[in-house]
């Protein structure tokens, strides 16, 4: 869960995805069309990233992935994301969080 935590913190925005997850797609779509430049760790296909997906689902998310983490705060999944974004929250955080600036 430590790896989690530091990993998350290391850029504005962090994405954990799996390269054939639709939804990990679309998150990472919506976020780059605002020009957010996110680091992505596909967790299926990096070393220990069956490890990573479950310090995820002892984080709270379900399901694992996409799991977004903005500021280094654990904002949630594919729901969250798009639910922010319809509330009109989501490009006032990433504006505090550093990763856009227009």
């Amino acid at each position: 869960m430590e790896r989690v935590t530091k990993m998350a913190s290391e850029r504005p925005v962090v994405i954990f995805s799996k390269s054939s997850c639709c939804m990990c797609h679309s998150i990472k779509t919506l976020l780059c069309d605002f020009g957010v430049n996110p680091a992505v760790y596909e967790l299926d296909e990096i070393p220990r990233g069956r490890e990573i997906e479950q310090a995820l689902s002892r984080l709270g998310c379900s399901p694992t992935v996409p799991a977004v983490f903005i500021g280094g705060e654990l904002i949630g999944g594919a729901n969250e994301i798009m639910s922010l974004h319809l509330k009109r929250s989501l490009i006032p955080m990433l504006k505090n969080a550093g990763a856009i600036w227009v």
